[in-house]
C-alpha cells in the first residue's frame, strides 16, 4: 500500500470517529427518565380575599364589555379610485406605444367601526370612514358574525359624523349618555376594531375636554370640534367606535388620534355624544344637516386679550367680526363684543361656542350674555342658515406700494413693529379712510405670534381711531411694560380682526 493510500485511509477513519462523536452527543447525551406519577398543579389563589374595590372595578369592566360589545360593529369599506386619464407625458408613448394607458388601480379596502343606535339597523360612524364608499361598498359585520351590505344615509364633514343603515330587526342598541356630564379623570372604555383585531376593548380615563385639533371641516375653513380626549388605546380601525362610561352608556364616537407614527401614542379623541345626537337626527330625517349660525368670527381669549378688553380674567369668546346680513348683525352684536355665555352656559373657547350653536337649527333663538365697554348686556339671536359664499382670492398687496410706504416707516419699539402713514393709493387698496400700515414685525418680539402681520392696517388702538403714526404713539403713550394694547386691524384681503399686544 502506498504512502498516499495510508494517509487517505487514516483521514477516513478520523472522519468516522468525529461523526460518531457527533451522533453520540446528539442522540445519546440525554438520559430519559420515565415515571408513572403525575404532577399536581397548584390552583390555590395566593390572594384568598382580594381587595373588594379592585374586584368591583374588575367585575364592572367585565359587565360593561358583555353589555356593550354587541352594539359595536365592524365596517369594511371598498372604494374604487377614479380611472386614470391618458398620461400627458409622451415618454410613456415612446416606450409603450401610442395606445398606452396607465393600468387602472384596483379597489381599495378600508376599515372602521360603528355603533348601532336603533333596532332596525341605523348605525353611527365617522364621515371619514364611509365618505368615499362606492355603490354597495359598505359591509357591516356584527359580533354574531352576520354580514350586511349597508346603505349610506348621510354624512357631515363639519363634525365627522355619518349614518349608515342595514336591513335588520331586533338588533342590540347602544344606550346614549350625556356628554355634558363627562368629567376629566373618569373611567372610560373604547370599543372598536383596531388593526383588524375585531371587538377590542381598551380602558383609560378622560384626560381632557373641549379639545380642538383642527381636523374637521368641509373644506371651507369651518369645522366643529369639541373633542373628548382619552388615554384609552385607540388605533386605525377604531374610528366610528364607541367610547363608553362605567354605566355602559355612549359618551363619544372615537374619531382621531394624536400621533407621529400613525399609531397609538397615548392621545385619542372622541366626538361628544350630545353633538352626535343632533347630527344623527338631521341625517336620518333629511340626509343632510340643517345647522344654525350666529354669523360671527370668533376667537378664544387669553390673558393679554382680557387685559386689553377690560375683563377681570380670561373668559368668554371675542367677536372678531360680523358676517354681513347674518343673525349676529340683525341682533346688534358688534366686533369687539365678548360672548360670556349662551343660554346661561358659560363659554370660554371658540370651539365650545361653535359646538353649542352647531347643535341648533335655523330659526332657533339663543340668548347671549355679552361684555361690551365694561358692562354686561343680554342679546337674543334668531339663528340663520349658513350663507353659501364663493371662496375669495386673497390679495397680498402690491410690492411697489409696500416699498413706497416703507420709506416713511417708524419703529414702535414698545409693540415690536414698524408702521407708516397711509397714502391715498393704500387707503383705496385697503378700503379705509384712515389708519397706519404695519411695514414689519420684529420676529423675536413676544407679539410676533399674536396675530399682527406685515401688511396689516391698524385702524384703532384701545378703541381710539388711528389716522397717523402720531395717533398710534399717543394712544399707547401712558402704557407701561406688561400692559395690553387692543388693536383693530384690517388685512389686505379685507378681513377685520382684533389683536391684543403686550407692551414691551
Amino acid at each position: 500500500m502506498s504512502k498516499k493510500s495510508i494517509i487517505a485511509a487514516g483521514f477516513v477513519v478520523l472522519l468516522s470517529l468525529i461523526f460518531g462523536a457527533v451522533l453520540i452527543a446528539n442522540f445519546s447525551g440525554v438520559k430519559l427518565v420515565r415515571s408513572d406519577s403525575q404532577i399536581e398543579f397548584n390552583t390555590t389563589p395566593p390572594i384568598k380575599s382580594p381587595n373588594q374595590d379592585m374586584k368591583s372595578i374588575n367585575d364592572a369592566f367585565v359587565e360593561i364589555c358583555k353589555a356593550v360589545t354587541p352594539t359595536v360593529v365592524s365596517i369594511t369599506v371598498k372604494t374604487t379610485p377614479k380611472k386614470n386619464e391618458e398620461p400627458d407625458d409622451q415618454g410613456f408613448h415612446f416606450f409603450f406605444g401610442p395606445d398606452f394607458k396607465m393600468p387602472d388601480q384596483g379597489p381599495q379596502i378600508g376599515s372602521g367601526s360603528g355603533v348601532i343606535i336603533s333596532k332596525d339597523g341605523y348605525i353611527v360612524t365617522n364621515n371619514h370612514v364611509v365618505k368615499d364608499a362606492g355603490d354597495n361598498g359598505i359591509k357591516v359585520t356584527l359580533t354574531d358574525k352576520r354580514e350586511f351590505t349597508a346603505k349610506l344615509i348621510g354624512t357631515d364633514p363639519n363634525t365627522d359624523v355619518a349614518v349608515i343603515k342595514i336591513e335588520a330587526s331586533d338588533l342590540p342598541v347602544m344606550s346614549l349618555g350625556n356628554s355634558d356630564d363627562v368629567q376629566v379623570g373618569q373611567w372610560v372604555l373604547a370599543i372598536g376594531n383596531p388593526l383588524g383585531l375585531n371587538y377590542t376593548v381598551t380602558a383609560g380615563i378622560v384626560s381632557a375636554l373641549g379639545r380642538n385639533v383642527g381636523i374637521n371641516g368641509d373644506g371651507s375653513g369651518y369645522g366643529i370640534e369639541n373633542f373628548i380626549q382619552t388615554d384609552a388605546a385607540i388605533n386605525p380601525g377604531n374610528s366610528g367606535g364607541a367610547l363608553v362610561d362605567i354605566n355602559g352608556q355612549l359618551i363619544g364616537i372615537n374619531s382621531a388620534i394624536k400621533t407621529n407614527t400613525g399609531y397609538y401614542e397615548g392621545y385619542g379623541f372622541a366626538i361628544p355624544v350630545n353633538l352626535v345626537k343632533g347630527v344623527v337626527s338631521d341625517l336620518i330625517k333629511t340626509g343632510h344637516v340643517s345647522r344654525g349660525y350666529i354669523g360671527v368670527n370668533i376667537q378664544t381669549i387669553d390673558e393679554t386679550m382680557a387685559k386689553g378688553l377690560g375683563l377681570d380674567k380670561a373668559e368668554g369668546v371675542l367677536v372678531q367680526g360680523i358676517v354681513k346680513g347674518g343673525a349676529g348683525e340683525d341682533a346688534g352684536i358688534k366686533a369687539g363684543d365678548v360672548i360670556l355665555s349662551i343660554d346661561g352656559k358659560p363659554v370660554n373657547a371658540a370651539n365650545e361656542l361653535q359646538s353649542i350653536v352647531g347643535s341648533k337649527h335655523p330659526g332657533d333663538v339663543v340668548n347671549l350674555t355679552i361684555f361690551r365697554d365694561g358692562s354686561k348686556i343680554e342679546k337674543s339671536v334668531t339663528l340663520k342658515p349658513r350663507a353659501e359664499t364663493d371662496n375669495q382670492a386673497v390679495n397680498n398687496g402690491n410690492n411697489e406700494e409696500q416699498k413706497q410706504q416703507d420709506v416713511a416707516s417708524k419703529n414702535v419699539k414698545s409693540l415690536g413693529l414698524s408702521v407708516s402713514d397711509l397714502d391715498n393709493t393704500a387707503k383705496k387698496k385697503y378700503g379705509v379712510s384712515e389708519g397706519v400700515l404695519v411695514t414689519s414685525v420684529d420676529r423675536y418680539s413676544d407679539n410676533a405670534l399674536r396675530g399682527i402681520q406685515e401688511g396689516d392696517v391698524i385702524t384703532e388702538a384701545n378703541k381710539q381711531k388711528i389716522s397717523s403714526i402720531n395717533d398710534l404713539t399717543d394712544a399707547i403713550r401712558n402704557k407701561k411694560s406688561g400692559d395690553s394694547v387692543l388693536l383693530k386691524v384690517k388685512s389686505a384681503n379685507g378681513q377685520e380682526r382684533i389683536v391684543a399686544l403686550n407692551v414691551q
